[in-house]
């Protein structure tokens, strides 16, 4: 099964870490943006499985993406993926449906269960 999955953070060695990361358990990611606005443009285009979405962003930040996405395209998983994980944005992720919530400094150990888990793959 093959999953495409949108990377969205606003720094590229991010983006480009989550990548590999990805790329490394046999996971293609489809896409990347920088803030929450390209995201939802690419979410149209692309149509992907899964956002991978930063929350802290300019122009438009995850939260607000996350709710944009939802409102397009209700069956695209969400994962908030940040160094944020105040209660507020706990909160607001909840409010909005998103699927999974990750830490960035749990990347390495909790990324890609999460996204396993999320898109029900073994």
């Amino acid at each position: 099964m093959s999953v495409r999955i949108l990377v969205v953070d606003d720094y590229q060695l991010a983006r480009k870490t989550i990548r590999s990361l990805l790329n490394w358990h046999s996971m293609h990611v489809c896409g990347e943006a920088e803030n929450g606005k390209q995201a939802v443009g690419k979410v149209k285009e692309l149509n992907p499985d899964l956002v991978l979405l930063d929350i802290n962003m300019p122009v438009m930040n995850g939260v607000q993406a996350a709710y944009e996405i939802r409102r397009i395209a209700p069956s695209i998983k969400i994962i908030f993926f940040t160094i944020h994980d105040s209660p507020e944005s706990m909160a607001a992720s909840r409010a909005i449906g998103v699927d999974a919530f990750v830490p960035k400094a749990a990347a390495g150990t909790d990324l890609i269960p999460t996204v396993q888990r999320v898109l029900e793959i073994a």
